[in-house]
């Protein structure tokens, strides 16, 4: 194996999860998500020599990925027609009802547009900063704190709103 086949390959266990984790979350399908970190590593590796002499792949990687989950869903020819699921609900002492809030959770993240996702993806999950943020999504750092503080609010209202029809 060459030298930039087995340093792709190192990166690609150490980033792996972590690329596949944060599709997932912006884009709310984990079949997208693959399909996006794919396509993702394929132009990395074709790309693997500039990227390595630029430095920090990571942070490109996750650039890329995020673009890829976020383009996607604009364009009206991509968009996948969603099915609910009825969900069952656990019991509160059952162990998986860290799962069920997990879900819930999933669940209304989903209910996000495409840019306050990435934006609350971004900053809560995957802990960038502001700027960071910013300069990753090509937007203003204004944008970033109005987008995340909308997101995060629209966060508790579906969540709490779940959980009140529920309790009836």
């Amino acid at each position: 194996m060459a030298e930039r086949d087995r340093e792709f390959v190192e990166f690609v266990e150490e980033a792996g999860a972590a690329l596949r984790l944060t599709a997932f979350l912006v884009s709310g399908d984990r079949h997208r998500a693959e399909d996006v970190v794919q396509d993702v590593l394929y132009k990395l590796y074709l790309a693997w020599p500039r990227l390595q002499r630029v430095g920090n792949p990571v942070a490109y990687a996750r650039r890329m990925v995020v673009n890829a989950a976020y383009d996607g869903r604009r364009r009206p020819w991509r968009r996948e027609v969603m099915i609910a699921d009825v969900p069952d609900r656990a019991a509160a002492d059952d162990f998986t009802a860290g799962h069920a809030d997990r879900d819930e959770v999933l669940d209304a993240l989903r209910s996000l547009g495409p840019r306050q996702r990435a934006c609350v993806v971004l900053r809560y999950y995957e802990d960038l900063s502001v700027e960071q943020t910013a300069e990753l999504l090509g937007c203003s750092e204004g944008t970033v704190k109005s987008q995340a503080a909308r997101g995060l609010d629209t966060l508790r209202r579906a969540i709490a709103q779940r959980r009140t029809s529920q309790a009836l």
